[in-house]
């Protein structure tokens, strides 16, 4: 199992292919392998790397508080022990918002960005938007991490032919560690750089389900702050492009 000590912390990474250095960027909850979708057709073209977020997955699950800036950070530690700078840095969710982090904190480090259903803040601004995450929270505590996969399964993986994937997450979901998966939301919560993507140098693609938590006019709105921006729309898509539309978005990532 590929651990690698970073400033305390050991992060559990994966590679497969070569070539030019891939970095792939998981959300919230998730870990290497949800991208597996991904790593079997772009290490056909690509040294992709993977792995699991400070508190997810086999990487380690210290006490929090966490952050979106200390994500970055360990995240940048990893890409210059591994040597593969500068990357082309992929991420999904809250991965999006770690990959802007690093781009703006560690600009060095990345020649290209590919945010995927993801911005540069989460601000709840709205009653509604404070409730949802409430709610998470609520049911995180009261009922556990398998029953909020349970709703995340159906409400992200809804169709008939999707049954399959909705087991995966729901079983994936049931293995996070509750306190740290509570410390990675905090961490999200009230985070932004909106202010600051416009220091962006490298290409940044904007790739964006149809039918994601935000709308692609959301997207399209903090696009024309970037200096070298495009966007890409996956088609039938919800939160969860990587699963739900692979092909779609590993040829996105290519573009």
């Amino acid at each position: 199992m590929p651990l690698l000590k970073t400033d305390n912390l050991n992060i559990y990474y994966e590679i497969t292919g070569k070539g030019s250095p891939l970095l792939l960027i998981h959300g919230l909850g998730s870990s290497t392998r949800d991208w597996e979708k991904q790593v079997v057709f772009l290490s056909q073209h690509f040294k992709v790397i993977t792995f699991d977020v400070r508190g997810h997955g086999k990487t380690e699950k210290p006490q929090g508080p966490y952050s979106v800036s200390l994500f970055a950070k360990d995240t940048a530690d990893l890409i210059q022990a591994l040597g593969i700078s500068p990357v082309h840095a992929a991420g999904i969710s809250m991965g999006g918002m770690i990959a802007f982090q690093l781009g703006i904190d560690r600009p060095e480090l990345v020649k290209k960005l590919s945010i995927i259903n993801s911005g540069p803040e989460l601000i709840l601004k709205t009653f509604a938007e404070r409730a949802v995450f409430f709610q998470r929270k609520l049911v995180v505590r009261l009922m556990g991490m398998k029953y909020m996969g349970r709703i995340l399964a159906q409400r992200l993986l809804p169709e008939p032919c999707q049954k399959q994937s909705r087991k995966t997450l729901i079983k994936r979901w049931a293995e996070n560690d509750k306190k740290a998966y509570m410390a990675s939301l905090n961490a999200i919560i009230g985070w932004s750089v909106a202010d600051k993507i416009s220091n962006i140098q490298c290409p940044v693609h904007i790739i964006a389900s149809d039918m994601d938590y935000t709308s692609i006019s959301y997207k399209k709105s903090y696009m024309k702050k970037l200096q070298d921006a495009k966007i890409t729309i996956i088609k039938n898509s919800r939160h969860l492009s990587p699963a739900d539309q692979p092909v779609q978005v590993n040829y996105s990532i290519m573009d």
